[in-house]
């Protein structure tokens, strides 16, 4: 019987043959911000002051999920300290190949409330878009969905004050059933996963 750690193993190198590139060395949240940095300022050919990234930071996080969908749609417009201000995006929509693909495993969160780990997640250009929670096969994956619940819930979960606000997509599987849905607000995503029909695909 494959465990939890074998499945998560199996994923990642599946999706370092399909050109992801694996960073084992993201596993907090200060790591995590560092990458985007160097992956915005790669990416849209700027340098900016400490003090110019943190307010591009604080002007991107946002707690509502349509908010920040947008945001990696389109193009955005940033005051630098000096007055000057230049557009940027977060990522190619239409010429995907141009975008940098990574994967991260076990991010770890640490707040007053609680200690929170994500199995899996896909980076683009260093914005965390889709997270997988892996379970093992005797685990039934409304589990890893509950998980995921309980995570939006919690008070300062990452979801509204960080990169994690640009997920798109929850994956939870056990490897013979996989489930995905789409984030959500949080007045929408409350849901039983005991119930018959779930929002899930």
């Amino acid at each position: 019987m494959a465990r939890e750690v074998e499945i998560e193993k199996s994923l990642i190198d599946k999706l370092v043959e399909l050109k992801y590139t694996y960073r084992p060395d993201i596993k907090d949240f200060v790591s995590l911000k560092c990458n985007f940095r160097q992956k915005f300022e790669a990416f849209n050919k700027v340098r900016l002051t400490d003090h110019e990234f943190e307010k591009l930071y604080e002007e991107m996080i946002t707690p509502d999920v349509f908010t920040a969908s947008k945001r990696l749609r389109q193009v955005n417009t940033f005051m630098c300290d000096d007055g000057t201000s230049f557009h940027y995006t977060l990522m190619n929509v239409k010429d995907w190949c141009k975008n940098d693909f990574e994967v991260i495993n076990q991010l770890r969160i640490n707040n007053q409330n609680s200690y929170r780990r994500y199995d899996v997640m896909i980076l683009i250009n260093g914005i965390s878009l889709v997270q997988i929670e892996l379970k093992s096969l005797e685990v039934n994956p409304r589990r890893a969905i509950q998980q995921i619940i309980e995570y939006k819930n919690d008070v300062g979960n990452g979801y509204t004050n960080s990169l994690l606000c640009f997920i798109q997509l929850f994956i939870v599987s056990n490897r013979s059933n996989t489930y995905y849905f789409a984030n959500n607000n949080q007045k929408h995503f409350s849901f039983d996963v005991d119930e018959q029909f779930l929002p899930v695909y």
